[in-house]
């Protein structure tokens, strides 16, 4: 069936070099936020865009330019149990939430902290509950 995404980045710099700079600048800074404030988290490529794991994958950056994801402007970032997450679009059948950004002034720091805090949260909890079984 082959690759339909046409592309397989090899790293993170890679995917970087890829973007367009009104893109770029959004996944530098939620790159930024994430790394400084989740710091035990673990940055890898997964569908060609940056997902960061703790003990399960937690969240993802998905700019526009990565025509595969359903975002169609701006650059989201996505919580894998974001349905359980306030302030977060709830993509349907999904348990997967997301905020887009359409210019880095939008980001907001504390909110992007809260967000993260919450999903390192609900990482943990899934992880004591699959432990106790």
């Amino acid at each position: 069936m082959g690759n339909p995404q046409q592309v397989k980045y090899r790293n993170i710099g890679d995917f970087l070099e890829d973007l367009p700079e009104s893109e770029l600048n959004i996944v530098n800074y939620l790159r930024e936020i994430i790394l400084e404030n989740a710091p035990e988290c673990v940055e890898k490529l997964a569908y060609n865009v940056p997902f960061y794991y703790r003990r399960y994958r937690m969240c993802f950056i998905w700019p526009a330019s990565i025509p595969w994801g359903s975002v169609n402007e701006g650059v989201a970032l996505g919580f894998s149990y974001g349905a359980h997450i306030s302030g977060l679009e709830v993509i349907p059948k999904q348990e997967v939430g997301r905020k887009i950004y359409y210019s880095i002034e939008e980001v907001d720091k504390q909110e992007v902290i809260r967000l993260l805090n919450e999903a390192m949260l609900l990482d943990e909890e899934i992880y004591t509950r699959k432990r106790a079984k």
